[in-house]
């Protein structure tokens, strides 16, 4: 079959292989004018970085097997994860459960509520019954009001905001959970991290590579206009041909700046069409529902009943250490981001050019008006906070800085949320959809766009 693919993330890329293996034909459309998504590189003086932070689990097993067929598997780096909080004017190691005992924001006995729930957590199987459960109510429940505002509230509050986060799933906690103790050798030990040495574009490279030579086509920048349907089946796809403009990540302190989803259209631009016997589409919900035909009203009203947030992230090029934590929790409610990842935390200075590379990472809607702030006056919000995180942190220490905004990078999983969760077959005949709003109840990441991929595969013969 002569099969479509809109977007070339993780998702298209990972179907299309899988699909061609069986004998499709594949064409891909991507409006950005590279390969990878969120995963994909940008050039800078520490060397080529990703756009978002990635990292894998020993249990991601549709992503390894994936990375082991095309022949990179000696190209991923395992080390232990640091993973500490910031609360209370310090940090406090939080890798294993006697982190927890020793963490002094809370009392005692409030450890020990939250050390019980997080085993119970680690070992439940069947998830069914917190579905329909808000976070805030069922762990508040178990470990009490004081011991939730303390811990859990200011973390739901930085991943959804002050408008979403006492709506969240408890389910969706359970996937948290589920997922990082699912790469530990034992209760007591450390996860296991792993990360590609040659990055995780290196590995959307090859997928891209291995199609071209087989015949597939790879379209870049090329944005989808609408899907064509005729007595309610899938004809072909209209596309824009002229490339949109697009650039990296923009460094901080120049006059461009990047926004992750966007583009400017010409005018002039035709629309073209190519007709396919399938079509995939990977684009979020609420994209996806723009490509459809106005008759089908009833699926997009429930396709954009899925709300997202987006991601703001600043990336740091530093000439010193900022912390030893890898993924730094930040539970101050203070302090304007929710996240610290320090790459070369967790894959060493000297794949770096022996620099520094830190992450400040943010959840928000787009009328946040931190969200429309550029990135001079994102960065310049953030300074003071660093130092009172790190106390020897200097402005100096930065020789670069870049701002990247993704839309839609954040399903919001509320209570209930199967009920809403789209069908990867769509009402017309031939059309699928394979995005994050899809994985479930797990939190989005690499690997599950990859098991949604094996998913397609099922379905497509």
């Amino acid at each position: 079959m002569k099969i479509g693919i809109v977007g070339a993330g993780a998702t298209g890329l990972a179907i299309a292989y899988y699909l061609h293996k069986k004998g499709h034909q594949i064409t891909i459309f991507e409006q950005a004018p590279f390969v990878g998504g969120q995963a994909s590189t940008f050039d800078t003086t520490a060397g080529k970085l990703e756009r978002g932070y990635h990292h894998l689990f020993t249990s991601d097993e549709y992503i390894l097997n994936l990375i082991t067929d095309i022949g990179l598997s000696e190209q991923m780096a395992w080390s232990d994860s640091r993973v500490g909080n910031f609360a209370n004017g310090s940090i406090y190691d939080f890798a294993t459960p006697i982190d927890l005992l020793k963490y002094k924001p809370m009392p005692l006995i409030d450890r020990l509520r939250i050390g019980f729930i997080t085993l119970y957590l680690q070992r439940l199987q069947n998830w069914n019954h917190l579905e329909n459960v808000t976070a805030v109510d069922w762990l508040s429940s178990k470990v009490g009001k004081k011991a939730y505002d303390s811990f859990w509230k200011p973390m739901l509050k930085g991943k959804f905001g002050s408008e979403y986060y006492d709506k969240i799933s408890m389910a969706w906690i359970w996937g948290k959970f589920h997922t990082r103790f699912a790469s530990r050798k034992s209760m007591f030990s450390k996860e296991q991290l792993g990360y590609p040495i040659c990055t995780f574009s290196e590995i959307f490279e090859v997928l891209k590579t291995m199609l071209q030579q087989s015949g597939n086509k790879i379209y870049l920048s090329k944005t989808v206009r609408q899907i064509h349907v005729e007595n309610g089946e899938v004809n072909g796809l209209f596309y824009e041909n002229t490339p949109p403009q697009w650039s990296s990540p923009s460094k901080i302190n120049d006059e461009t700046f990047f926004e992750g989803d966007s583009y400017t259209k010409s005018k002039k631009n035709k629309w073209l069409y190519e007709d396919f016997d399938n079509i995939i589409v990977t684009a979020p919900s609420n994209i996806f529902s723009k490509l459809l035909p106005i008759e089908y009203d009833k699926y997009i009203a429930e396709l954009k009943k899925i709300e997202y947030l987006s991601a703001v992230v600043v990336i740091l090029i530093l000439n010193k250490k900022f912390s030893d934590i890898y993924w730094m929790n930040i539970t101050d409610e203070s302090i304007p981001f929710v996240g610290l990842i320090e790459q070369t935390n967790l894959l060493p200075p000297k794949y770096y050019k022996n620099k520094h590379v830190l992450y400040l990472a943010n959840y928000m809607s787009k009328d946040n008006p931190m969200y429309q702030m550029d990135g001079n006056n994102l960065l310049n919000s953030y300074l003071p906070h660093l130092k009172k995180i790190n106390s020897s942190f200097d402005q100096t220490w930065i020789e670069e800085a870049y701002n990247q905004k993704i839309e839609a990078a954040q399903p919001i999983i509320t209570s209930g949320y199967s009920k809403l969760m789209p069908s990867h077959s769509t009402p017309i005949k031939g059309l699928y959809l394979a995005n994050t709003s899809q994985i479930y109840p797990e939190d989005r990441g690499t690997n599950y766009s990859i098991q949604l991929a094996k998913k397609i595969e099922m379905i497509i013969y």
